[in-house]
C-alpha cells in the first residue's frame, strides 16, 4: 500500500464515509485513505432523515447510499395521531459499506486502529506511518464533559415477521406506550412487507441503557400490534447527544490543528442527535475546497462546527424547556404539541433552519409545560446565552 495520500480519514463511521464517498465521486483523482478499526465501514446502524433536510443536489449524490424511502410517516400520541406528508429516507450501514468500499481508487484499511496521529500523519500498529496533506479525525464523540447534555437512547431489533405488518410507512414516534425514564416512544421502520426495525427509544437524563429490558418491551410491543415474530435478524443500539449548553471551543482543545468531522466536531442536530444531514453538508464543503492542506481543512471543519453552534441557540433553549421544565413523564406533551403544527414548520425544524415566524409559533399559545417552569427556563436561557454558554 502506498504511504502518501491527499487525505486520510481516521474512523470509518458515517461522517468520514460520506466525506470519502463525496470526494471520490467529485474528484476521483484524489488519493484518499480510510482507516477503520472494525471489520467494515459504518458499523451496525441505521441513519434516517427527512427529504426536506437536504438540497436537490445533495439528494443526487447521496442517492446510491439510500436503502429505503417512504412518501410519508406517522406519529402517535395519547392525544392524537397524524400522518406527515414529508418523505422519509434511511441509509443502512450495510449499504454504506457496500457503496463506499467499492468506490474506485478509494483505499480502505479495515480492522486496524490508529496508534498515534497528527494533522498530516497517522501511525497504524503493524503497518507503520502514513502521511497526507490532511488528516480528519471522525472517530465519534469526545469531550462530552465540555457540553451540557441529555440523551436520546435506543435499542432496536430488526424483526422478520410471520405475516405482513400492514404499515405503509414509518412510525417515527409512537408515544402511546407507557412513559418511563423520561420521554419514551417506539420507532418503527418497515423495510419489507414482513420485515421491520422496532426501536425502544427514550429522551432521558442519563445515557445508560438496560438492553434486556428494552428487548422485553420490543417483544411486548410486537405482541400488542399483533405481529408474530419469526426471527430477530439483528440488533442495534445507540446513545445520541442532546445539547442544552456548554463550551463548544473545548471540543477542539485536546488536539489543536487536527480537523474533525461528525459528532467529534459537534456536527449533529441538537434536539434529535441525528447527524446525517450535517455530515452531508460538511462533505460538500470539503469537496469544494481547492486547497486540501491541513490548515485549510482544519479551518473548514472548525468553521462548520462554529457556524452550527451559532445557529442552534434556539434549539438548545427548546431542549432546556423539554428536559428542565415539568416532570419527565410529561415530556411527551412537548412533542405532541410540536407535531400538531404545520408540515412546513416540522420540515424547517428537522432541517435545523427555523424561520423567525417558526420560532414565534413554537413559543405561542398555551405552553405544554408548567408556565412557571417555562418562564424560569427561558430566563436562565437568556442569562447563559449572554455568557456564550447557551
Amino acid at each position: 500500500m502506498q504511504r502518501k495520500f491527499d487525505l486520510i480519514l481516521v474512523g470509518g463511521g458515517l461522517a468520514n464515509s460520506l466525506i470519502a464517498y463525496r470526494l471520490k465521486t467529485a474528484r476521483p483523482e484524489l488519493r484518499v485513505l480510510v482507516i477503520e478499526r472494525e471489520a467494515r465501514l459504518g458499523g451496525n446502524h441505521t441513519w434516517s432523515f427527512h427529504a426536506t433536510d437536504l438540497t436537490p443536489s445533495q439528494h443526487a449524490w447521496i442517492a446510491p447510499l439510500v436503502a429505503h424511502r417512504w412518501p410519508h410517516y406517522d406519529v402517535r400520541f395519547p392525544g392524537f395521531q397524524r400522518r406527515i406528508g414529508i418523505p422519509y429516507l434511511s441509509v443502512t450501514s450495510e449499504r454504506l459499506a457496500e457503496v463506499v468500499s467499492s468506490s474506485a481508487s478509494l483505499t480502505v484499511l479495515l480492522g486496524r486502529g490508529v496508534e498515534r496521529f497528527d494533522a498530516t500523519w497517522v501511525e497504524v500498529p503493524g503497518k507503520g506511518r502514513y502521511s497526507a496533506a490532511a488528516v480528519i479525525d471522525g472517530r465519534g464523540s469526545t469531550r462530552i464533559d465540555a457540553l451540557v447534555l441529555r440523551f436520546q437512547k435506543f435499542v432496536g431489533q430488526e424483526l422478520l415477521l410471520e405475516r405482513p405488518h400492514g404499515l405503509s410507512g414509518p412510525v417515527v414516534m409512537d408515544a402511546s406506550v407507557d412513559q418511563q425514564d423520561g420521554y419514551r416512544f417506539v420507532y418503527v421502520l418497515p423495510f419489507a412487507p414482513d420485515r421491520l426495525l422496532v426501536e425502544d427509544t427514550f429522551y432521558s437524563d442519563a445515557p445508560q441503557i438496560d438492553s434486556a429490558l428494552a428487548r422485553s418491551r420490543i417483544a411486548a410491543y410486537a405482541v400488542a400490534r399483533g405481529w408474530g415474530v419469526r426471527k430477530v435478524l439483528r440488533e442495534e443500539s445507540g446513545v445520541l447527544p442532546i445539547t442544552l449548553g456548554g463550551d463548544p471551543e473545548a471540543l477542539w482543545s485536546d488536539a489543536p490543528g487536527v480537523p474533525r468531522a461528525g459528532l467529534r466536531a459537534g456536527l449533529f442536530h441538537p434536539t434529535t442527535g441525528y447527524s446525517l444531514p450535517d455530515a452531508v453538508r460538511l462533505a460538500d464543503r470539503l469537496a469544494a475546497l481547492t486547497d486540501l492542506s491541513a490548515q485549510s481543512v482544519y479551518k473548514t471543519t472548525r468553521d462548520a462546527s462554529r457556524d452550527q453552534w451559532q445557529r442552534q441557540g434556539f434549539f438548545r433553549m427548546l431542549n432546556r424547556m423539554l428536559f428542565l421544565a415539568g416532570r419527565p413523564t410529561e415530556r411527551y406533551r412537548v412533542l405532541q404539541h410540536f407535531y400538531g403544527m404545520s408540515e412546513s414548520l416540522i420540515a424547517h425544524f428537522y432541517a435545523g433552519e427555523l424561520r423567525w415566524h417558526d420560532k414565534a409559533r413554537l413559543l405561542s399559545g398555551a405552553p405544554p409545560v408548567p408556565v412557571a417552569e417555562a418562564m424560569r427556563v427561558m430566563a436562565e436561557s437568556a442569562v447563559t446565552g449572554a455568557r456564550g454558554a447557551a
